[in-house]
């Protein structure tokens, strides 16, 4: 084990835009380092410092690490963008990393959330990718949420004495929670369909809905997939119950290169330093893996 490496920052190029990541790099570091790809409107601390201990507590173990932000995020140039529209960033990120990171030969993509689906997006396209560690991943649809939201909350809810003592009080909006639940019935029966759009005199056919264009991605990476699942959490769930309902998903991920973990209770976030380190024990077991 070696000290905490204090992060460096780089400032670097994604077309016109300049970006800003932070380093961590070991003396001696290992032949696989890891990018950590940022999801949501956020920059490259994740909440509650999640990224930032990571990368203080693998460097302790010998790994490079590279934190960025993309670009309309944090201290980097240009506007926000789409989660579905950042390989340009991750490209970029990656070429500074290994340019920067002597030793460092192949990369750990590691995401939560939409950059678990950033990072599926991307990965194929690039052979500096070995790996994969994706927390949570973001495959929602209005059909899907809806299914989860029947199937978690409200069941849960029923469950629950609070739920219970606020019915037989009267301070329970009966009406309202009806109308949530038929709204929520009539959404995941539409199955997510997407309609066909006429331009220019001619039908176009729509993208593939999100967990579809994420099961191409997952298909044409041939490098191994760590997935950590959240045990109390909607997105987790949205995300298990495709799984369940889906051949094509329990197909690829039955192959030995996917490998599941399940950290029952946590949070979307992994917000205490209990599940906090877990999943930073379960990032440095797969990059023990390669």
């Amino acid at each position: 084990m070696t000290a905490t490496v204090a992060g460096t920052p780089l400032l670097f190029m994604c077309g016109d835009k300049e970006l800003l990541g932070m380093l961590h790099l070991p003396q001696q570091p290992r032949r696989t380092g890891v990018v950590v790809v940022v999801g949501g409107p956020q920059y490259r601390v994740g909440s509650h410092r999640q990224f930032l201990l990571l990368a203080r507590f693998l460097s302790r173990q010998g790994v490079a690490v590279f934190r960025f932000d993309y670009r309309g995020m944090g201290d980097s140039e240009g506007e926000i963008g789409s989660f579905e529209a950042v390989d340009d960033d991750i490209k970029a990120a990656v070429d500074t990393f290994m340019a920067n990171a002597p030793g460092v030969e192949q990369v750990m993509l590691w995401g939560l959330c939409d950059a678990a689906s950033a990072a599926l997006f991307y990965a194929h396209q690039d052979r500096r990718i070995s790996q994969l560690l994706l927390l949570n991943p973001w495959v929602r649809t209005e059909a899907g949420q809806a299914k989860a939201y029947l199937r978690h909350y409200y069941l849960q809810r029923v469950m629950d004495r609070e739920f219970w003592a606020k019915l037989f009080s009267g301070r329970f909006d009966f009406r309202a929670s009806l109308r949530s639940i038929l709204g929520f019935i009539r959404t995941s029966r539409q199955g997510g369909a997407v309609e066909r759009i006429e331009a220019d005199s001619h039908l176009l056919a729509p993208p593939l809905p999100l967990p579809e264009r994420m099961l191409e991605g997952l298909g044409r990476f041939e490098g191994k997939v760590r997935i950590i699942i959240s045990g109390d959490d909607l997105t987790a769930a949205e995300f298990m119950d495709l799984v369940k309902s889906s051949k094509g998903w329990r197909k690829i991920l039955k192959k030995r290169r996917v490998d599941f973990k399940s950290l029952d209770g946590a949070n979307h976030t992994f917000s205490t330093q209990q599940w906090r380190d877990q999943v930073a024990e379960w990032s440095l077991e797969w990059i023990d893996t390669e």
